[in-house]
């Protein structure tokens, strides 16, 4: 969704709205050194919003399933998928696998370009929003626990969409703060408490970041 709706905006947490948005920032800009320095440490959580979309069709049938009816990855996507994967690779943050994605087509297949297939479980706890039905409470829970839950070691790695992540952390994710191929760098904190650090591009794409759906 590009938008968010009025259900939406209702599911936000009141505290969050007052706080200051976040800009994402590329992997090797000054300011995301401490970021790119913690991740390396582990114990963090990357939400990667899915990857390039520009120039395919919007949702049609959000159907779980339905490839024809979904808006895919362009090819370009598939690219920034696959940099990504090598980027965090080449920076040396340690990833825990599986990588978890979301059933829609283009949370799956950006994980799985990440880091092989055989890497990654689908889960319908990252499903969109408007994929969820009345599922969307329970889908919004499974984030915040993704999210709040310790890990240790490696970094968790998840892969998803936009307004369930600002359905969950609020305003500052909002807006233009997260792009596609984007990453939510989360510091976990226990129970339903959780931090988000900054938001890191390993591979922006020219002219990409937000679909017009």
């Amino acid at each position: 969704m590009h938008r968010l709706s009025r259900r939406a905006m209702i599911a936000l947490p009141l505290p969050a709205l007052a706080q200051t948005r976040l800009a994402p920032t590329h992997w090797d800009a000054p300011d995301s050194a401490a970021l790119i320095a913690r991740l390396r440490a582990g114990g963090l959580v990357l939400f990667f919003r899915h990857a390039d979309t520009i120039g395919e069709n919007c949702d049609m049938s959000f159907r779980v399933g339905d490839r024809a009816g979904q808006r895919n990855i362009a090819p370009r996507g598939r690219v920034q998928s696959a940099e990504i994967g090598r980027r965090m690779a080449a920076l040396n943050i340690p990833v825990a696998l599986p990588v978890l994605a979301g059933p829609v087509y283009r949370a799956r297949d950006t994980a799985e370009h990440m880091v092989g297939a055989a890497n990654v479980t689908v889960t319908d706890s990252l499903l969109a929003d408007d994929f969820s039905g009345p599922r969307l409470s329970w889908v919004l829970d499974e984030h915040r626990r993704l999210f709040a839950e310790p890990v240790q070691g490696a970094n968790r790695v998840l892969v998803g969409h936009r307004t369930p992540a600002i359905m969950v952390a609020g305003d500052p994710v909002a807006g233009r703060a997260f792009p596609e191929g984007g990453a939510l760098v989360i510091e976990p904190r226990g129970g339903r408490d959780f931090r988000v650090l900054g938001i890191v591009e390993f591979a922006p794409v020219p002219g990409g970041g937000f679909h017009g759906c």
